[in-house]
């Protein structure tokens, strides 16, 4: 179906056959979803966009929505770029500057056995130890000759004290990767964007040369090729437009096409942080959010999994529950989102009456979805998997350990 002309504004009843055929066909061209971005604020085109996606959420996800109960270990908050619209990242001279030792690894994953955590996030900044001698030297002192060397211990002993781990280090090597991946359940980089533009002097990342597209794109290849299970999504706000926006979501989808190991896409919203060079800039509007949500699933269609952090758009979570995603992400009892700190996890109790109020049931995940532990055994290292299947129900949900309460599990 040819879309509108661009100059043609679209109202509801010309948008629906449109979304419509999307549903019907499982996917949809990125000039209809360009044409529908540009249109969201018309009377009833968001209700509209945000129906169709649910349509076809319901197609293949059915009426649940999962979540994954973790920790979030930042093993060290060192970083060579500098994304203006980051205050994770801090230089080693920062009073906030850490990194972790592996005891205080293990502390944090007691604290996540205890309270029923299966997913260990292991989340970093990019090769801090190309920037700053001092990394370079606290590693060697440790007998590491990378920070993945770090990274792969803190998963050692993550499996080791019964959670399963998943890796976002930033850009890796297809070497550091394959080192990786038998220590972890799922891996993953956000793609963020595909333009090229936001890389130019005084765009959000001038100075990050590890979110130059090309390199983003190809790690996602390399993982393609090791058959990894994968994590990626789409950063809302940093500056970008909405064709940059499709384009990004199409190269996922064409990704995906070509090596279907991305098990996960996350539709997460720029919040501006104080002390940074992007703090004045406003913040994605609320029902941006709804929409691009909305758009990710027509554009990916009903079988990939479409993710929203919960704590990124709190005062949506009822619209966002039926604009087509089928995973809140992960919310942890135990550690704060430390990319995010301003923006606290949700209660699980809360988020499944939520869940429950939109006709839905919410459900316990690990790292790996249960349609992919059950039904894709060649994405696992074998030793890996029997740990995954060990923490996992015959559906292959999250097993709710025999201690805990049905409070606790709310």
């Amino acid at each position: 179906m040819k879309p509108p002309q661009p100059e043609t504004p679209l109202s509801r009843p010309a948008a629906e056959p449109l979304i419509q055929a999307a549903v019907d066909t499982g996917r949809m061209d990125g000039e209809v979803a360009l044409r529908l971005a540009a249109n969201i604020h018309r009377p009833g085109l968001l209700d509209a966009l945000a129906d169709g996606a649910f349509a076809s959420k319901q197609k293949m996800k059915g009426d649940r929505i999962t979540v994954s109960r973790n920790i979030f270990l930042p093993l060290t908050n060192l970083c060579r770029n500098r994304c203006t619209y980051c205050s994770f990242a801090k230089q080693p001279d920062s009073p906030e500057a850490h990194t972790y030792s592996l005891e205080e690894v293990s502390e944090v994953v007691r604290g996540g056995v205890a309270t029923g955590c299966t997913e260990a996030l292991m989340c970093l900044g990019d090769k801090p130890e190309v920037a700053y001698r001092s990394h370079r030297e606290w590693l060697a002192e440790r007998g590491y000759g990378s920070t993945v060397d770090l990274v792969r211990e803190a998963c050692r002993i993550a499996l080791e004290g019964g959670m399963l781990p998943h890796t976002n280090a930033g850009i890796l090597s297809a070497e550091e990767m394959e080192t990786l991946r038998p220590l972890n359940a799922s891996m993953g980089l956000m793609m963020e964007t595909t333009s090229n533009r936001l890389r130019g002097k005084g765009m959000a990342h001038f100075h990050a040369p590890d979110k130059d597209p090309a390199v983003r794109i190809r790690m996602h290849e390399e993982a393609g090729a090791l058959r990894i299970p994968f994590t990626s999504g789409l950063l809302l706000g940093i500056g970008e437009n909405d064709a940059e926006r499709v384009a990004t979501l199409m190269t996922l989808r064409d990704l995906q096409a070509r090596h279907g190991n991305i098990q996960e896409i996350i539709v997460q919203p720029f919040h501006p942080k104080p002390n940074t060079p992007m703090r004045a800039v406003a913040p994605i509007r609320d029902d941006e959010v709804v929409a691009w949500v909305a758009l990710a699933r027509l554009i990916l269609g009903p079988e990939m999994n479409v993710q929203a952090p919960p704590n990124l758009a709190p005062r949506m979570l009822e619209r966002l529950a039926r604009s087509g995603l089928n995973d809140w992400g992960g919310v942890s009892p135990v550690t704060v989102d430390f990319i995010n700190p301003e923006a606290p996890w949700p209660a699980m109790e809360s988020l499944r009456t939520l869940t429950k109020a939109s006709g839905q049931t919410l459900k316990d995940r690990g790292p790996v979805y249960p349609d992919w532990l059950l039904g894709r055994p060649e994405f696992f290292d074998p030793e890996i998997r029997k740990h995954l299947l060990r923490l996992a129900t015959d559906e292959g949900y999250a097993r709710r350990p025999t201690h805990q309460s049905d409070e606790e599990a709310a």
